[in-house]
């Protein structure tokens, strides 16, 4: 069964659940309570496009214990088509070719397992548009 702290993510994890602000328009990811541009309380909810681009990237060599055996990685701050900033891992691509700009998509993937038998945690990853 999964942990309370993942089902509470399933909006933004699963669906990338998104929120605009009805007042001024900023979008957030995830979705929050009060705008930091406006002090607005009201906003539309939305599934973003799976599309974008790298904003800035490194890579994880020395990863915390659920990634151990990913490790090396690549993360990046990738700005969707929407407007919103999100941290995610970059796969499908050689380190030497993630670049600034670089458009991607994000694609449903496992990240990790939940201890030796527990469940398997699945997520998006960003992965170069191709073509």
């Amino acid at each position: 069964m999964p942990s309370p702290s993942s089902w509470r993510a399933y909006p933004q994890t699963y669906r990338l659940e998104a929120a605009r602000c009805s007042k001024c328009g900023k979008v957030f990811f995830p979705p929050r309570l009060v705008c930091s541009k406006c002090k607005g309380r009201k906003f539309e909810h939305f599934n973003m496009k799976r599309t974008g681009k790298v904003v800035t990237h490194t890579v994880i060599r020395t990863p915390s214990d659920e990634f151990s055996g990913e490790a090396p990685f690549a993360v990046g701050i990738v700005e969707m088509d929407d407007g919103a900033r999100l941290t995610t891992q970059i796969a499908d691509v050689s380190f030497d070719d993630i670049k600034i700009g670089m458009p991607v998509k994000l694609e449903f993937r496992r990240y990790f397992c939940e201890g030796e038998a527990g469940v398997i945690q699945y997520g998006h990853k960003a992965v170069p548009v191709r073509g």
